[in-house]
């Protein structure tokens, strides 16, 4: 994606071209983060009452502006992590103490990568320039929450049938080793474009991911491992190509 530092002040067709795709990006992320393991649970969830009124929002002639559009995708955010909160909730309550303590963990996890990843975010992006950018940190804060709540909701709905088939060691799953190597070779990029300086902030949030992806594995199987480590890697190579940008 091209940076639009000069959106304000460019024709109005220029500027609706930029709404359109914002609305795109918003209304399936995996548009903007490449996070292809996301897209099917995307399209699942494309009638969701949260999506839809978050496409209202971004189409509004009064919410046209960039802080507009960023406070559409906002109370979209809050939507959904108020919803993965309610499924998080409800599935603790149906699950056996075992379970429920491996669930606990994870989600305490997620919880504190999210908070590392906000830095993370707030980090890379205050070296670029442009609205579009603006826009593009505003829904990467999104589309992970949104994610997560897809994630409880079939977690709960699943409640009573089979346990998934605990995956394989990574390095005895082709998959899984072809993408932490494609993962570690991106982040090896995005440390070296990073300011110094942010460097630091980049370790913790990759560290805070690493535990929440062991205190996941446990309760998901292969092709769930291999949906938190390909966003994962679709977020790095994103982040790798957007610092500095201006």
């Amino acid at each position: 994606m091209r940076q639009a530092k000069f959106l304000a002040g460019v024709p109005a067709g220029w500027r609706r071209g930029a709404r359109v795709l914002a609305v795109a990006l918003a209304a399936g992320g995996a548009l903007l983060t490449g996070a292809w393991p996301s897209a099917a649970r995307a399209e699942v969830a494309a009638a969701d009452p949260i999506d839809a009124s978050m496409r209202a929002c971004l189409a509004r002639s009064d919410m046209s502006t960039t802080m507009g559009q960023v406070q559409c995708m906002d109370n979209a955010r809050i939507a959904w992590k108020a919803a993965a909160d309610s499924a998080f909730q409800q599935l603790e309550s149906k699950l056996p103490p075992t379970r429920r303590r491996l669930w606990q963990k994870g989600q305490a996890s997620w919880l504190a990568w999210r908070d590392a990843e906000k830095l993370l975010l707030a980090a890379v992006f205050a070296t670029t320039q442009g609205s579009m950018y603006v826009l593009a940190e505003a829904d990467m804060q999104l589309q992970p929450v949104r994610d997560r709540a897809l994630v409880l909701r079939s977690a709960l709905a699943a409640v009573g049938g089979p346990a998934p088939r605990r995956p394989r060691a990574c390095n005895a799953d082709a998959r899984c080793e072809h993408a932490m190597f494609d993962l570690n070779r991106y982040y090896r990029v995005l440390n070296t474009r990073m300011p110094p300086p942010a460097r630091p902030t980049l370790g913790r949030a990759q560290r805070a991911w690493r535990a929440y992806l062991d205190a996941s594995t446990p309760l998901v199987d292969e092709r769930g491992r291999i949906d938190i480590i390909g966003a994962r890697v679709a977020t790095v190579k994103r982040l790798s190509e957007t610092v500095g940008n201006h």
